[in-house]
């Protein structure tokens, strides 16, 4: 399963030279990772705590068998909890496109006059990093590449402005309790509190996005083509934007709302972001509803959703299916267990766990973390939670495929991943590291 896996990642860092498309590779890794865990037997499980679960469910279906249990019980575990994510990608994609077609980015675009890289590159790390905090670094990461295609033209400047929305999406989920899936689990599992975690983890997160960014912005000279913007001031466009504005703070409050929504009822952000994209659905439809049927498809949601990246939602699915899989199968698990015993410093352990989530997905990572440590070993805002929030939220910088929010900028920029391994992967590890020796020096002889 391990080579397999080596395998599939390598056919996808080299995607643009061998000429396959990085979601079918991840479709096939996905599917073949199950398929030979399914082959493994029921031997597989004495090297996993699922042991104990098999014999239950056993107990309950007498004539059930191995398969039975991974294909009723496994991987539908895993691929409930993997369509949260792809439902919560979906709603905050239409959304975002939903404004675009609107053009209701223009109110932010149109007050940002720069045309030097530099100062550019700053103000959209700086925004990326406050928003991600507020809304979280996958939907902050897919309004932010809607921004940039609205303020630069060239493709390798854009690559260079998204690779450092991923950096500086991922810092600021980081410090924040609703910023990043891992900051949410630890949140939620009573690891860490939000005002702690806020004070703990801003400066080492701050420090994680400003090294890269420095580095990045020395190679950033010149000007960028100023986009011409039709300036008209009849009726008409005045109209247009009313409409615009209308539709960026609608979309813009929908995303706020999902937090909001999360605390209210308890329930899956994905619900609050489908809620969301349907008020904005009902809104538009009532908007443009004396318009042609031609305009009216356009602006609404039935036209948008044509016009979603749905390669990038199966990479999504693939890569998450692939990672279930050695989760499943106890990788992980026994990862985390040798870990604990041949390194036992918790700075160590986080950093390394923060590394791997270059390659694996942090969630089943830190999930292994939460179940090995309980709260009498580290209590309540212990820095070992606050350490693996930072790691876990800024370690999967380090590579485009590392998380949430570089494989959707992947997927929306079409951005080569061996490219980013060349421009962006140094300086994201430099940053990592001293955001790391931050939070150490801050709690060893401050805190």
């Amino acid at each position: 399963m391990i080579i397999i896996f080596v395998l599939g990642y390598v056919v996808i860092a080299l995607e643009h030279p061998l000429k396959i498309n990085k979601s079918a590779t991840a479709l096939l890794l996905g599917v073949l990772i199950w398929v030979i865990y399914m082959f493994g037997g029921e031997s597989i499980l004495s090297f996993t705590d699922n042991k104990e679960n098999f014999s239950l469910f056993l107990n309950s279906n007498p004539t059930a068998h191995f398969y039975d249990f991974i294909s009723h019980n496994q991987l539908l575990e895993h691929l409930g909890e993997i369509s949260e994510i792809l439902f919560f990608l979906l709603g905050a994609m239409t959304i975002v496109e939903l404004v675009d077609k609107h053009e209701g980015f223009r109110i932010i675009t149109d007050k940002i006059t720069t045309t030097n890289k530099r100062k550019l590159l700053w103000i959209i790390a700086f925004i990326t990093f406050f928003l991600s905090a507020v809304l979280d670094n996958l939907t902050t990461s897919i309004v932010m590449i809607a921004l940039l295609r609205k303020l630069i033209v060239n493709k390798e400047d854009r690559w260079f402005f998204g690779g450092m929305v991923i950096l500086a999406a991922n810092s600021g989920g980081a410090w924040s309790p609703i910023g990043d899936i891992t900051t949410i689990m630890l949140w939620i599992g009573g690891q860490i509190t939000s005002i702690n975690i806020i004070l703990k983890i801003f400066i080492p997160s701050l420090i994680s996005m400003i090294v890269p960014l420095a580095f990045i912005s020395l190679s950033m000279k010149g000007e960028i083509p100023k986009i011409e913007k039709e300036i008209n001031n009849d009726r008409l466009e005045k109209k247009l934007q009313t409409q615009r504005n209308f539709m960026f703070f609608m979309g813009i409050g929908a995303l706020l709302f999902v937090s909001i929504f999360k605390t209210l009822t308890h329930l899956p952000p994905y619900l609050g972001m489908l809620f969301g994209l349907s008020i904005l659905w009902i809104t538009t439809e009532l908007l443009h509803k004396n318009k042609s049927i031609k305009n009216r498809n356009f602006y609404s949601v039935s036209g948008v959703l044509q016009k979603i990246d749905t390669p990038s939602i199966l990479f999504f699915l693939g890569i998450l299916i692939a990672v279930a899989g050695l989760q499943s199968a106890g990788h992980l698990r026994m990862l985390s267990v040798y870990l604990d015993q041949n390194i036992g410093n918790f700075y160590i352990v986080n950093l390394i766990i923060g590394t791997l989530s270059a390659i694996v997905d942090n969630v089943p990572l830190v999930a292994g973390a939460m179940g090995m440590y309980d709260l009498a070993i580290y209590p309540v805002d212990h820095a070992f939670w606050e350490f693996l929030a930072y790691c876990a939220g800024t370690g999967g910088s380090m590579l485009i495929i590392g998380s949430a929010a570089g494989v959707a900028v992947m997927g929306m920029e079409k951005i080569d991943f061996i490219w980013y391994l060349k421009k962006i992967s140094l300086w994201a590890l430099l940053g990592y590291l001293s955001g790391a020796l931050a939070f150490y020096l801050l709690n060893e002889y401050l805190y």
